[in-house]
């Protein structure tokens, strides 16, 4: 029964994602805005509240802080895999070859943003951190981060727009306010999915006895990141590949940063005591992950290694299956 429901909720989240990169595209044309602002600003933060949700409902209501950490730190790893996928979405084009290195920003916060939570979690067992009520010092700090390194992007955004926008015509057939009701439709879908997969995985991780942190990274990281796969597959389909690759790298930004959301939920103790040091693998990889993207954006490439996919594909793949199993074989039961 337990898996019905996890693909009743797997269902749910990618038949109301499948529309979401369509009308983030309509709006980014009507408004004005730019794809890469409207990748950052909204499509990430709405293909991101599963994880957000399942994260706060896992501490607030089922007392799992692994199963939190798995899922929004995994969903980073998980996000950034998909850029190998992408590729053979592309019809053998490398997708990193065809997005603005003004991406490049968000790549450099998004390692800041896993930093602050890697130094937050290695040090939480091992010294007294301060803490504002139950908000930890880390906590804080990524609930702060995260809105000011949006800004300063989405400012930076603001000056390279008339050279993104071409001429309004290809969605002639639809309207800035029908879009927008249409893309928030499909968001509260996924939003209400994403609460229920919270219960869904922890009753996985009691059923099979893998542990919340494995179940966390692999079940609900693919889950919760579904949205992600869909708009970035559409996006790209679409010819958008800078939606696509906001939208990851939004989404990741987000992720991390809601940690700290997490961690004011979390009020027995901060979620990074009560996280297991396992997650840490996690972090490093996600770290890893971004990194290496960053490097793929700063230096294109049209050349593939494996005839369908780019030479940071399988690196990327590989990545996210060794800290998978990492935590499968070494986390907590």
């Amino acid at each position: 029964m337990v898996w019905l429901q996890f693909a009743v909720c797997l269902l749910a989240i990618l038949a109301a994602g499948s529309r979401l990169a369509l009308y983030a595209d309509v709006i980014a044309e009507k408004s004005g805005l730019g794809r890469i602002w409207v990748g950052l600003a909204l499509v990430a933060v709405i293909t991101a509240m599963p994880e957000m949700a399942t994260g706060v409902s896992a501490v607030a209501l089922v007392d799992s802080p692994d199963l939190a950490m798995g899922t929004l730190i995994g969903s980073c790893c998980f996000n950034l895999s998909l850029l190998g996928v992408l590729d053979w979405v592309n019809r053998g084009r490398p997708v990193l070859s065809q997005v603005s290195n003004r991406h490049l920003p968000g790549v450099r916060w998004g390692v800041v943003l896993l930093a602050i939570a890697g130094l937050g979690l290695y040090l939480a067992p091992r010294v007294s951190l301060p803490a504002l009520a139950w908000l930890s010092l880390p906590g804080a700090l990524l609930l702060l981060v995260y809105p000011f390194a949006l800004r300063r992007i989405l400012r930076a955004e603001r000056r390279f727009l008339a050279e993104e926008m071409d001429v309004a015509t290809k969605y002639s057939a639809f309207d800035l306010r029908g879009a927008v009701i249409r893309f928030f439709v499909a968001a509260s879908v996924v939003v209400v999915a994403g609460i229920w997969l919270a219960f869904i995985g922890d009753e996985i991780a009691a059923v099979t006895g893998w542990g919340n942190s494995f179940v966390g990274t692999l079940f609900l990281a693919i889950a919760t990141s579904a949205p992600e796969l869909v708009v970035c597959v559409s996006a790209i389909r679409l010819g958008s590949a800078d939606i696509a690759m906001a939208d990851i790298l939004g989404a990741n930004m987000l992720d991390t940063g809601m940690v700290g959301l997490v961690d004011l939920f979390y009020v027995k103790d901060s979620i990074f005591a009560g996280a297991s040091q396992v997650n840490l693998v996690v972090i490093l990889v996600a770290g890893l992950m971004v990194a290496l993207t960053g490097i793929a954006i700063h230096r294109p490439t049209e050349q593939l290694a494996l005839r369908r996919v780019s030479w940071y594909g399988p690196i990327l793949v590989g990545l996210y299956i060794a800290g998978a199993y990492v935590l499968f074989a070494f986390g907590p039961a």
